[in-house]
């Protein structure tokens, strides 16, 4: 018995004193003063603002292209020889002149052609006043001897037409054969260069050779294709054609050429006939006079064939616009405004041309309005902002003197966010 009451005290006394000390613990837990509920006020977020105003701006269009000659042929041969003269500007890249002799072939055969063409002729000719002589012979014989009218083959008019055909047949060979000679002699047919060389000297060829491609200096083109906003934002027409009333849009080409940033004129001149059914573009052509010469003197280099350029077109002017800083445009149609009192509004805005450094508006913006330039992480409309300057300045009068700290450090976070973001974009 003695031993059973031993165990129930060793069992039952650690869980006496647990439970004294719940019983002291919620006692006192109960009698402590309960804490009091701080109000929670929100504060205004800090953001960099730009006001609007309205201004004249001059729309453009960026794009890119690459430079190709107006005119570009392929130099073949009309007759057939060998090759017995290459000038020596015929090479890739050379430079030649209108009229001056690119290819020479051998033209004894077709000498000794248009002597044979004029030999005959020669006899032609001497046969036609031969039949010319007899013709008048038969006549005067037939008013002496004859009676009544006389007939065609009497007076020998049969003969003198065949003789004159003859004649003009020997003509016609002796043209035939000059013309195969002045052949021999590939010409150039305007100012250009040579794109490809692909005949040589002491090369036989035929009629349809290839000897080379060329294309003219006098002009180049930049096919530049324009989607309907841009072609909007250009005024211009799907089938347009520049004319001396409408000389087309002015474009200020460029191009990093050897390092260096280059930039020439040109001019809009036409539309592509047709819609690209790929990228569902229209081509709008861009074309430079004197490319190697004028305009390589103005730009300090050529603007030579085959290079990518990118083009700015002046496109239609705005009376009243808005201009801002790319960055207070959000999504493709919307932008933050900091209403007077200290909220946020959001704003469905008309954009009718957008670039890296600004968006150009037309409505859903009020000139005054103080546009949010700044990011701002959960924007909703009525939210709390405060407006600051470009240097971190507020623009409204602070609500409690004690938070200036505060609004000081709140700008100086906001700069250094706006200045990652910058960075990162």
């Amino acid at each position: 018995m003695s031993k059973f009451v031993g165990r129930l005290l060793i069992l039952g006394l650690p869980l006496a004193v647990l439970a004294i000390f719940i019983v002291i613990y919620v006692v006192l837990a109960a009698a402590a003063p309960q804490p009091e509920r701080a109000e929670v006020v929100a504060r205004p977020s800090a953001v960099f603002v730009t006001e609007a105003a309205l201004s004249p701006v001059q729309l453009s269009v960026t794009t890119q292209g690459e430079v190709t000659p107006l005119t570009e042929i392929d130099l073949t041969a009309q007759v057939s020889g060998r090759i017995t003269y290459v000038n020596p500007n015929f090479v890739a890249g050379g430079f030649f002149e209108a009229g001056e002799v690119l290819v020479r072939l051998e033209d004894a055969d077709y000498r000794l052609a248009v002597t044979r063409a004029e030999a005959l002729v020669a006899q032609s000719r001497q046969a036609l006043v031969r039949e010319q002589a007899e013709s008048e012979l038969a006549a005067e014989e037939w008013e002496a001897l004859g009676d009544g009218e006389a007939s065609a083959l009497t007076l020998r008019e049969p003969q003198m037409a065949e003789a004159r055909a003859q004649l003009a047949s020997a003509q016609a060979s002796l043209d035939e054969a000059r013309l195969n000679l002045s052949r021999t002699r590939i010409t150039a047919p305007f100012d250009g260069r040579v794109r490809a060389k692909n005949a040589d000297l002491g090369q036989y060829v035929g009629p349809g050779t290839g000897l080379g491609r060329v294309f003219a200096t006098n002009r180049v083109q930049v096919r530049l294709p324009l989607t309907n906003a841009e072609l909007a934002v250009l005024n211009l027409p799907l089938a347009f054609q520049s004319t001396d009333a409408n000389p087309g849009r002015p474009a200020h080409l460029s191009a990093d050429v050897a390092g260096q940033e280059r930039q020439w004129e040109g001019r809009l001149v036409r539309t592509d006939s047709a819609i690209d059914p790929q990228t569902r573009t229209m081509s709008a052509i861009i074309e430079v006079e004197d490319p190697y010469g004028a305009a390589a003197e103005e730009a300090g280099a050529p603007l030579a064939v085959g290079l990518f350029v990118t083009a700015s077109i002046d496109g239609r002017e705005l009376d009243n616009a808005i201009v801002l800083p790319r960055s207070a445009l959000r999504g493709s149609s919307e932008v933050y405004v900091a209403e007077q009192d200290g909220t946020l509004g959001i704003r469905t805005v008309t954009v009718v041309d957008t670039s890296a450094e600004r968006v150009v508006l037309t409505a859903g913006v009020q000139p005054g309005d103080r546009v949010v330039t700044s990011p701002l992480r959960g924007a909703a409309e009525g939210m709390l902002v405060r407006a600051v300057d470009a240097n971190g300045d507020p623009l409204d009068p602070e609500p409690e003197a004690e938070n200036d700290a505060d609004n000081a450090s709140e700008s100086e976070a906001l700069v250094q966010e706006t200045n990652t973001a910058s960075r990162a974009n």
